[in-house]
């Protein structure tokens, strides 16, 4: 899937979804598992993971009765070296000289 940069820093937005990213950053977890971990409704931590998934941001995979959420962790990197490199070349080049 190919990444939005526009989706995934709508995604980065929400202080949820960026806990739940931080925490898929070292293990894989169910709906179940994440709302009982962050004190959150199972409808709401589903509501979150779909943007995540549609950001590009977590993948979804079936095991058993259970759907296992991973980062995307090259996604995410990807997305913020992109935006660094975007306001590194205007940093470098330093402030336009007045007309």
């Amino acid at each position: 899937m190919a990444v939005n940069h526009e989706r995934v820093f709508h995604a980065l937005a929400s202080l949820p979804r960026r806990q739940l990213i931080a925490f898929l950053a070292q293990t894989a977890a169910s709906t179940t598992d994440l709302a009982a971990r962050f004190g959150l409704s199972a409808p709401a931590v589903s509501r979150h993971l779909s943007v995540l998934q549609h950001a590009g941001l977590v993948s979804a995979e079936r095991q058993g009765q259970k759907v296992l959420y991973r980062l995307e962790r090259e996604a995410l990197l990807g997305a913020l070296a992109r935006f660094a490199s975007e306001v590194d070349g205007p940093l470098r080049r330093g402030p336009r000289e007045a007309i």
